[in-house]
């Protein structure tokens, strides 16, 4: 080992970059994160990654949906019945 080391070159931060990532604070419940935790540390996996992947997961089902798509409604439900109803 040196007596002495030079960091007047170093930088701050991740050694190695990740790109297409963003480094965020987020401010979630607790029972959200230990539910992520535990369910990380049984799959043997990262919860940050087990997060994003269900944001992911939850993003494609709203892409899934279309930009057109609406809730359904008590007239829109009651419309499909009568339809439904008259065709059998």
């Amino acid at each position: 080992m040196r007596k002495e080391y030079d960091f007047s070159k170093g930088r701050r931060g991740a050694v190695v970059p990740s790109p297409g990532k963003i480094r965020i604070t987020i401010m979630l419940d607790d029972d959200i994160l230990e539910h992520f935790r535990s369910r990380a540390e049984a799959a043997g996996m990262g919860y940050q990654t087990m997060i994003n992947s269900a944001l992911r997961d939850a993003m494609s089902r709203a892409k899934g949906k279309g930009a057109e798509a609406k809730p359904l409604t008590a007239a829109a439900l009651r419309k499909i019945l009568r339809e439904e109803l008259q065709a059998a």
